[in-house]
């Protein structure tokens, strides 16, 4: 089993986040964390690397049932998307595979739960669509 979804589009990395992030709200899932790696990686160590954010992607009733199977989940959560630049017109689009936490937990109860997230971020990663 791969670790990441992903995607790769032929658009650039600032539309293809805000695509992503519209894309994430209709399968239900809010965003709580940003974190522009970029521009991180800039302030503490002075170098450059290309356009990358990383988004703390939650679907609250999911997270609300996986805490239920099991209270120590809450370490995988939540469900980390990142949006990174492959030049000035290519993007790519990776999500955590919620099938990992199946993997790492060895919880059957989260079966359910992981699959559910999965369609979500297949659903919400198939959306995305080249922008002219």
């Amino acid at each position: 089993m791969s670790y990441a979804l992903s995607t790769t589009l032929d658009a650039p990395h600032e539309k293809v986040l805000a695509q992503t992030r519209v894309a994430l709200a209709e399968q239900g899932f809010g965003v709580l964390t940003e974190i522009d790696v970029a521009a991180t990686l800039k302030t503490r160590l002075d170098v450059d690397v290309p356009p990358q954010v990383i988004l703390g992607a939650c679907r609250p009733a999911l997270a609300h049932q996986a805490l239920e199977a099991d209270p120590s989940v809450g370490v995988l959560l939540p469900c980390n998307v990142v949006v990174r630049s492959l030049g000035a017109q290519q993007t790519v689009v990776e999500a955590l595979n919620p099938g990992v936490m199946m993997q790492v937990t060895d919880n059957p109860s989260l079966g359910a739960v992981a699959e559910e997230a999965h369609q979500r971020l297949d659903a919400a990663l198939a959306s995305l669509q080249p922008q002219e």
